[in-house]
């Protein structure tokens, strides 16, 4: 089946924050939003299918995870990323972020340390700060145009820390870490009894030729120390759904993160997570393909048009996701100004680089996941703006 992506939908009026959520934050309505991470195509049919089949029972009573949770979860990571996970490692979450506030409650008490590399996705630490936890920041370096880890300063950051934060793939950046790199996480937080929590919501939309690795998966002690959150909200394009979860390989970790879930009522979704969750990897493979196609020509769009339109702006390019960090320094404009010129001049909604942390200083995020005509027009609103500079 061919998936039209061009497609213009409305979405106006539907509560989104996307879109429905500019003029409140902004004082605005006329800008064009490209900042919240989803996506403006359709929900996959198969999914919307689902849910409308079990609405045709017109009781919506108390519910349980369906059988097919469990088995799509467990098919799904062993076809696309080659891990065989079993039933019992599988714990619901209603969503990463809460599933991190969690996790910081469970491992961790008022006063630790937990480490986040920015710039990095933003309730990393805001979640981390609210929960009474020391935020420890061990910032990534910039190099040709791509994110790296500077392991010197990792290895001296992490002593003292109960939990390390990791973006995996990363956000804002869309690096996906090497084999080896993952290694040298795994191997000095094992050494520093640093647990790690591998945060891995766009583990899916990895971009070809780039291989998702999952943390768990490349060694012993990786294993042995870390939890995996995971869901296919935004590869789907569901995360209103609010469906998530978490695979731990060590039994006590496990025992001990479930036990909490489940003291505080915390472990079992609404209806429609579960069956989301099921149709989305028992159908979506072709879907998925697609998709990451569409996004990978968005991307490869906004680089041909940055280059030789508005020079000044360098993109880093995402090696997985659609989100797309812009190197806006050489315009040398203070932050207050770069986004005047996106909000004022350009007309555009985009996140401000500094919510990811101080390191965001002169960058603009912007999603690509939109039609390419949408897509066109905001970057012909920010040439203008340039060029009007």
């Amino acid at each position: 089946m061919k998936y039209n992506f061009d497609e213009i939908i409305d979405r106006r009026g539907t509560e989104s924050v996307k879109w429905d959520a500019v003029s409140e934050r902004w004082g605005r309505n006329d800008l064009l939003p490209m900042w919240v991470a989803d996506m403006d195509f359709r929900t996959p049919s198969f999914v919307m299918n689902a849910l409308r089949k079990r609405l045709e029972h017109e009781v919506l009573g108390y519910t349980f995870a369906c059988e097919e949770w469990y088995t799509s979860i467990i098919n799904w990571l062993q076809s696309r990323h080659g891990w065989k996970v079993k039933r019992e490692e599988l714990t619901f979450m209603p969503g990463i972020v809460r599933g991190l506030a969690f996790a910081i409650q469970c491992f961790t008490e008022k006063g630790d340390k937990v480490m986040v590399m920015p710039p990095v996705y933003h309730p990393f630490f805001l979640v981390t700060e609210k929960n009474k936890r020391e935020v420890v920041y061990s910032p990534l370096v910039l190099r040709d145009g791509q994110y790296y880890i500077d392991f010197d300063r990792f290895r001296k950051d992490i002593q003292g820390c109960k939990l390390l934060i990791l973006s995996n793939p990363h956000n804002p950046g869309g690096r996906v870490w090497t084999r080896e790199e993952l290694e040298q996480i795994a191997e000095i937080c094992y050494e520093s009894k640093t647990l790690v929590i591998s945060d891995e919501i766009h583990a899916d939309l990895t971009l070809p030729p780039y291989q998702h690795i999952t943390f768990a998966l490349v060694s012993e002690k990786a294993r042995q120390n870390s939890l995996v959150f995971m869901s296919p909200s935004k590869a789907f394009n569901m995360p209103g759904l609010a469906s998530s979860y978490c695979i731990i390989e060590n039994k006590e970790i496990c025992r001990c993160f479930q036990e909490y879930m489940e003291a505080s009522e915390l472990s079992e979704g609404h209806l429609f997570a579960y069956l989301s969750v099921a149709a989305a990897y028992s159908n979506g493979t072709e879907w998925l393909d697609q998709v990451l196609a569409y996004i990978q020509s968005n991307i490869d769009f906004t680089d041909a048009f940055l280059s030789e339109y508005i020079p000044n702006i360098k993109m880093i390019r995402p090696q997985a996701s659609y989100l797309v960090f812009l190197d806006c320094r050489t315009l040398g404009l203070n932050q207050k100004e770069l986004v005047d010129l996106f909000v004022d001049g350009a007309h555009l909604a985009l996140n401000d680089g500094t919510m990811f942390g101080k390191e965001g200083e002169g960058f603009m995020r912007l999603n690509v996941a939109c039609p390419r005509s949408v897509l066109e027009k905001a970057l012909k609103q920010l040439k203008k703006a340039c060029d009007n500079r």
